[in-house]
């Protein structure tokens, strides 16, 4: 692979974490410095590692891996049925940021790093590559994955403040969608 493929793989794979992101920027409407910071390093992290795995685990596990997708889908599904059930609900804003706590965040880095686990095993079925050639891609889509979990966190504050229905509901629209594309994905 060439570096500008490891970086187009990279930006592929950021945007569930880009679309998720903008979920929580629009549920937490400001900037919540902590868990917002964890949230897109847990993305990074769990992006990177999860390719990693993939590549590593690829001729010992592999039987393993073929389903994982559906836990993605049920992760992403019960966040956002959560979601929208805090935004019908009348909550004080501090109760509605629970999506922002610790075992969401990596319930949602584990849903949104799936596949990269599968490019891990697809980059290990690759003749020539080499073990600097997958840290490097690892390394690569862990960035993109941080980068682009900052700029949906700030896109989906910036439209919290222009959006008048509850953002909760269409943050739990969001992840409920990205699990709909996983399951139409997997049919196709």
């Amino acid at each position: 692979m060439t570096i500008l493929e490891i970086w187009m793989l990279g930006v592929a794979l950021a945007m569930d974490c880009f679309s998720v992101s903008i979920a929580q920027g629009l549920s937490a409407k400001h900037v919540i410095l902590p868990p917002m910071t964890a949230l897109a390093l847990s993305f990074g992290i769990f992006q990177a590692g999860m390719t990693l795995l993939g590549y590593l685990g690829t001729s010992v596990f592999s039987h393993h891996f073929l389903h994982l997708d559906y836990l993605a889908v049920l992760l992403l599904l019960y966040l956002g049925v959560k979601m929208m059930w805090d935004g019908f609900k009348k909550k004080d804003h501090a109760d509605c940021l629970n999506i922002l706590k610790p075992v969401a965040i990596i319930m949602l880095s584990i849903a949104t790093s799936i596949d990269a686990l599968a490019v891990g095993i697809s980059l290990a079925c690759l003749q020539n590559t080499t073990t600097t050639a997958i840290l490097l891609a690892s390394g690569i889509i862990g960035l993109c994955s941080t980068l682009f979990s900052v700029a949906g966190l700030w896109i989906g504050i910036k439209a919290s403040r222009h959006i008048n229905i509850r953002s909760e509901i269409l943050g739990g629209i969001i992840l409920i969608c990205i699990g709909l594309k996983i399951i139409i994905e997997d049919l196709t």
